[in-house]
């Protein structure tokens, strides 16, 4: 299966300020353990190798764009 860039999150919006709010009077440190573990159940729940290592990829290479 590749990894899916194209938009696919029903009501996208609402999810981000849901995101959002996850962070809201959290210490620095808190949404750092957050998103790790949102990273990792996610993950898991995709389970396919490739496509978490094109993801990791894609996401260096966003991060490294000036």
């Amino acid at each position: 299966m590749p990894l899916n860039t194209q938009p696919n999150i029903a009501n996208a919006d609402a999810f981000y300020q849901r995101l959002v709010e996850l962070h809201q009077d959290r210490s620095e440190e808190q949404s750092r353990l957050i998103n790790a573990g949102l990273i990792l159940l996610l993950a898991n729940h995709i389970g396919e190798s490739a496509v978490l290592e094109e993801a990791m990829r894609i996401a260096v290479a966003t991060a490294e764009q000036p």
